[in-house]
């Protein structure tokens, strides 16, 4: 159980470093662009994204879901299998989607702010 607790750990800990989608700056169109407006537009859409739930929070809530599943999978599948192993295993593909799933969904919100304030996006 202690090497699930370090994963878990570990992996909310380098997600917490990682960047956030809220920082995300999209390519744009820029003909016809004025820049000033685009910078505060570009600041109000990330501050939007910053209220949807990110990487660092989705993989935590991941990670546990994850090792829970994994020990009570391998629970449930008898003795071959070690409870600490699938959680661990758990916790990391769990962290994983969830710190992406996180991410997308705020360069998602930025992209479509800019979008519905006139800016082309490009990606």
């Amino acid at each position: 159980m202690k090497k699930a607790v370090a994963v878990v750990c570990c992996c909310a800990l380098l997600t917490a470093c990682a960047n956030t989608g809220a920082g995300y700056r999209p390519l744009i169109d820029s003909k016809g662009v004025d820049y000033n407006r685009y910078e505060g537009d570009l600041r109000e859409c990330q501050a939007y994204a910053a209220q949807v739930s990110g990487a660092a929070e989705r993989a935590a809530a991941g990670a546990i879901i994850g090792a829970l599943f994994g020990a009570a999978l391998a629970a449930a599948a008898g003795s071959g299998y070690s409870r600490n192993s699938s959680a661990a295993v758990g916790a990391v593909a769990g962290a994983a989607q969830g710190g992406a799933g996180g991410e997308r969904d705020q360069r998602s919100v930025i992209r479509r702010c800019l979008a519905n304030r006139g800016y082309s996006v490009l990606q």
